[in-house]
């Protein structure tokens, strides 16, 4: 089963919104987004010229996974969330700045993020990451 995914920026806060749409139109639900299986997560989401897109792998109320994927120059403006996070890089360059300090990530790389803690990404190169955030 196909599926498509499509995003905007929210210039409110810098959040990326996606929607999964099933090829025959229907919005996707947790039976038809993924299961049991192994999988590249580089795979799971597609780059788009000129955007950010992302997808949410798991979604509880412990913690969510989502993979991003940034084209060349895109980024998500200084923002701070109340939860600790990993970004993990699955290729490309981010220039992650977090309270101020530029952090430079490449593929297999990763750095922590505190909760409360102003953070911003731009891509240096296009890239995909994996962000764990973890709700305690």
């Amino acid at each position: 089963m196909q599926s498509h995914l499509s995003s905007c920026l929210d210039p409110r806060c810098g959040i990326v919104k996606v929607v999964i749409i099933v090829k025959d139109g229907k919005k996707a639900d947790d039976k038809t987004k993924l299961k049991p299986q192994v999988l590249r997560m580089a795979d799971l989401v597609d780059y788009q010229k000129g955007s950010v897109v992302s997808r949410t792998i798991v979604d509880k109320k412990a913690g969510t996974v989502t993979l991003f994927a940034f084209d060349k120059g895109e980024g998500l403006s200084e923002h701070a969330v109340p939860y600790d996070a990993l970004v993990y890089l699955l290729d490309g360059v981010a220039e992650v700045k977090i309270e101020g300090t530029p952090f430079l990530l490449k593929e297999g790389e990763f750095v922590v993020m505190l909760a409360r803690k102003p953070h911003a990404l731009r891509a240096v190169e296009r890239f995909k990451m994996v962000l764990i955030m973890v709700h305690a």
